[in-house]
């Protein structure tokens, strides 16, 4: 923890360093570097060797020179294969053909020249390393073919996580972990670390939705060109998240026009009864059909790109249901007149239980509708400036009939929401070695939980402060094992926006590669809950009586507008200590600054009083914390 005043003092050299020398990503990287050396055949550097790569599948090319050092770097490249050829006067020009080039990865390349003139050339072939020597890093790319093409139940890219060294399937009561109906799931467990560590960021910019520090949604497999997990060793230019660092690199359309079109069907038909799915309930329906289609290519060849993709999803399925409920000499015995009203709303027995108790067996239906458009943009404005743009949108339903607990069917949720996410990267040649990036980003989720049973308590003779069709209050029936009404505490809903802005540079001097770097991140949540209540019934004899032994409620919507800033700065120079070693120095500092309420909301408790008091008023609840 810094002091104000240290923080000042740091945050100036900060800035002096980043004007001196300008900065590199602050939080992510969804490009890739290419570094590396060219010698002459007894081993002595060649300086301002002519270095030119191209991406094989756009054409775009980008050039470099190599310095005294014979050492050469080429920053923000987008992922891809790429053709690299060097020429110098005096020597063979030697090509290297099929470099991969991964995304948040540096890759090596060296080349040793023979004599010779410039018109003949030697072709090289390009050869993955089997250990990443650039940087200190430990993490894995999930390459194109093994995102495109792997079978995936459901269609979900988090599942290729487990592919990750030090990932563990995780159990099925993870709190992130466990697939939601039709959305899969929203993180992994890997190298240790809680699900909820893990930092998502598409194109550099965060895709966390920062309340539950989950993804915010599932990009389409057909727009992910694949990403790459670092679980240890983060470089400094990593921060916010303590866990791994997923970055997204997006698909981006070529010199050729392609595009595919697809559906996929699961149904019951082809699936055999669920053990737990018992006479006599019907058999449990289950019916998912994804389908979509997506289009990229040339708007203008060797220059502008586009890339255009639609995913939905019908999903509709049956959720096995075995309740305790009333026998019908049980319901006769019913007396009072408001649990005589709420028997209409609780099926009758189609079983009898071991105990002789009555008993629903059944299913509740749970839909889920997802429609997913993404687009894709690249343009490269001249040899020194690229500009890329993509931006995602979903809108997706999901019933939830039990997941709060109710146990009979025509109560629970339903989920709707918009999320959104849209990223701006512009990179910018200054010269040899300097290269600068910025970016622009935002994401935001508006998501709504609404009763499946919007009724009116007086409707059914119950005085519980709500006089409107909001739900009733949530009822449990112990000893009977039943459940129903409410939700408790719903409707509610939120509305998060995230904004991300951050410049950076790459910086080649001598043995030196230096990044530096900022990165300015401001959350606003707004949220509304209200609550119909929870009644319970000590037994079924109290039911019957009418006789409840707990009920709470809080009346009245409870609003909140919360905002949060933060900002980062980080300094790197990976060294190249000899041919063998590289060092790589790092220091990040970030500022997460206290979260305020718009409306000034916030509240302590003080306890020399024994009051709430206002934030404000000379109490502060939170304060900005200082990392290094």
């Amino acid at each position: 923890m810094l002091r104000p005043k240290r923080f000042s003092v740091l945050l100036a050299a900060l800035v002096a360093g980043l004007g001196l020398l300008p900065a590199s990503r602050a939080g992510a990287q969804s490009t890739a570097t290419l570094q590396g050396t060219v010698v002459d055949a007894q081993g002595a550097a060649v300086p301002g060797a002519a270095v030119g790569v191209k991406n094989v599948e756009t054409g775009v090319e980008r050039s470099a020179v190599t310095d005294a050092a014979g050492r050469y770097q080429v920053a923000s490249l987008p992922v891809g294969l790429y053709r690299v050829q060097v020429t110098v006067p005096g020597f063979r020009t030697q090509v290297a053909n099929d470099v991969r080039l991964e995304v948040a990865r540096i890759v090596v390349q060296n080349f040793q020249l023979k004599l010779g003139g410039v018109t003949e050339e030697m072709t090289v072939v390009a050869e993955a390393p089997v250990i990443e020597t650039a940087t200190a890093s430990v993490g894995q790319v999930i390459n194109q073919r093994t995102v495109q093409e792997i079978p995936l139940n459901g269609r979900h890219f988090v599942d290729l996580g487990l592919l990750i060294p030090g990932s563990v399937t995780p159990p099925q009561n993870g709190f992130l972990t466990a697939p939601l109906r039709g959305q899969g799931s929203f993180a992994f467990n890997t190298a240790g670390n809680r699900e909820d560590t893990v930092n998502f960021m598409i194109n550099g910019v965060n895709l966390n939705d920062m309340v539950q520090n989950q993804i915010t949604f599932q990009p389409s497999i057909n727009t992910v060109q694949e990403f790459k997990v670092d679980n240890s060793t983060f470089s400094a230019e990593y921060g916010r998240n303590s866990g791994a660092i997923v970055n997204i690199a997006t698909r981006s359309g070529t010199n050729d026009l392609h595009g595919e079109a697809f559906e996929f069907l699961r149904h019951d038909r082809f699936d055999s009864r669920n053990f737990f799915n018992q006479p006599p309930a019907a058999k449990s329906r289950f019916k998912r059909n994804q389908f979509g289609g997506n289009l990229g290519g040339p708007i203008a060849r060797d220059k502008t790109f586009f890339f255009v993709s639609y995913e939905g999803l019908r999903q509709r399925q049956g959720i096995d249901i075995n309740s305790g409920v009333l026998r019908d000499d049980e319901r006769a015995a019913v007396t009072d007149p408001i649990s005589r009203k709420l028997l209409d709303l609780i099926p009758r027995a189609n079983t009898t239980g071991s105990r002789g108790e009555g008993r629903f067996l059944g299913s509740a239906t749970a839909p889920v509708n997802i429609d997913q458009w993404t687009g894709d943009l690249n343009h490269l404005f001249s040899q020194s400036d690229t500009l890329h743009a993509y931006y995602a949108f979903q809108k997706d339903l999901r019933g939830e009939p039990v997941l709060q607990g109710n146990t009979i069917p025509g109560f629970g949720d339903t989920r709707q929401s918009h999320r959104q996410i849209g990223t701006l990267n512009e990179s910018h040649i200054f010269g040899t070695g300097l290269v600068n990036e910025s970016r622009f980003g935002f994401n935001r989720i508006h998501i709504t939980f609404s009763p499946n049973a919007q009724l009116n308590p007086v409707d059914y003779g119950m005085n519980v402060g709500i006089t409107t069709a909001l739900a009733l209050p949530q009822i449990t029936i112990n000893g009977l094992g039943l459940n129903f009404g409410g939700p408790a505490g719903f409707p509610q809903g939120r509305t998060d926006t995230t904004l991300v802005f951050s410049d950076a540079l790459s910086y080649l001097r001598g043995r030196h590669s230096f990044k530096l770097g900022g990165e300015w991140r401001r959350f606003e949540n707004k949220n509304f809950n209200s609550d119909p209540g929870d009644f319970r019934y000590a037994s079924l004899a109290d039911f019957q009586a009418g006789r409840g032994n707990s009920f709470a409620i809080i009346l009245g919507d409870r609003p909140s507008d919360v905002v949060e800033q933060a900002m980062g700065l980080f300094a790197r120079d990976s060294l190249r200590a000899s041919s063998n070693l590289t060092l790589e120095l790092g220091l990040r500092f970030d500022r997460n600054m206290a979260p305020t309420d718009t409306q000034d909301r916030f509240v302590v408790f003080d306890a020399a009083t024994g009051s709430l008091v206002r934030v404000g008023s000379g109490r502060d609840v939170y304060e900005s914390s200082n990392n290094l």
